[in-house]
């Protein structure tokens, strides 16, 4: 059982080293991203998940500060094997003089402890291109400097595994002023195809299934969406551009959270079409989708309707019934 023995308060730089020799090999220190993307100069956080694990005898014991940074550090490299410089902010804090709270936290044999820190916070990444990193876990605090305290015996820190990490610059507006919906996984642009509406649907319900919002949304035309409220309906008409803007994001993110329309964000277990009609601007496609409702399966008949525009199907309204469960 990982243990947290209590929160203790320290003198930065005082520390004394208590990673004693005889753990050399028996406690490993591991780093993998948490949430694998494609990463962008101007995007989100990088997060790093650290672990470390103990295949000791013995219980294994470390401080772990509430500021991270004073427990930890990356060493973010190019290819070229040249330093990126620090984030501007740990710089900041670790020049300060103040003290630092940490706990001491208890690994027991054959047990791992996680935690998970965003690369950001640590090194300066707002240029593109490919990166190398590696963590450097120190059980004693971090001290400026790195080196030993003097008169200690044992190590300062351990280190971690490598990752190749990659930065991709960021996306531009495309001629309309917009910027392109990208695929998460590949990075690649998600453009509208020329799908037939049984596939327009049968792709929108997969990117639910694999919980791929961007795709999901690719095919919903959230405009005619709203519309179906007549509530909403007078509030799109009497807003302007930037208002029915704010209408729209308001509206995919409640889709997200399942406040509004709760029957279609619902993620099926699986689905059957079964019947589609259409003509050259209008399409009905009907589906069987199936729901795990604790120990039960939920049936439902979906109706979608679809309009054609710019030669683009997209999902403007549906209808649901309950054919009860099995």
């Amino acid at each position: 059982m990982v243990k947290v023995i209590k929160p203790v308060i320290a003198g930065l730089f005082l520390f004394l080293v208590l990673a004693p020799a005889a753990f050399a090999g028996e406690v490993s220190f591991d780093i993998r991203f948490f949430d694998k993307r494609i990463y962008y100069t101007e995007g989100g956080p990088i997060y790093v998940q650290a672990t470390v694990t103990n295949n000791s005898p013995r219980a294994f014991r470390f401080k772990l500060a509430d500021e991270r940074i004073f427990s930890l550090d990356f060493d973010v490299r190019t290819v070229t094997n040249r330093a990126v410089d620090a984030a501007d902010a740990l710089v900041r804090k670790r020049s300060q003089n103040q003290q630092v709270f940490f706990r001491e936290i208890s690994v027991e044999s054959g047990e791992s402890f996680s935690f998970v820190e965003d690369i950001r916070a640590y090194a300066d990444l707002s240029r593109s291109g490919s990166y190398v990193i590696l963590a450097r876990i120190y059980p004693d605090l971090y001290r400026q400097g790195g080196g030993p305290a003097a008169g200690s015996t044992g190590t300062t820190y351990m280190e971690s595994n490598r990752l190749a990490l990659n930065i991709q610059p960021p996306i531009l507006p495309g001629p309309d002023g917009t910027v392109p919906v990208v695929d998460v996984e590949t990075g690649a642009a998600l453009v509208r195809e020329r799908l037939p509406p049984d596939e327009v649907v049968a792709y929108t319900l997969t990117a639910r299934q694999k919980e791929q919002w961007e795709k999901y949304f690719l095919y919903l035309d959230l405009d005619e969406m709203i519309k179906r409220d007549s509530y909403r309906r007078r509030e799109w008409l009497a807003n302007n551009e930037e208002g029915r803007r704010r209408m729209i994001d308001r509206y995919r993110a409640e889709l997200q959270d399942r406040i509004v329309d709760g029957d279609i964000s619902t993620i099926p277990k699986e689905f059957t079409i079964e019947r589609t009609l259409y003509d050259s601007q209008e399409a009905t496609v009907t589906v069987l989708e199936k729901f795990q409702v604790g120990d039960y399966t939920e049936r439902k008949r979906y109706t979608y309707t679809l309009n054609r525009k710019d030669d683009i199907w997209n999902i403007v309204n549906y209808s649901v019934v309950n054919l009860g469960t099995e």
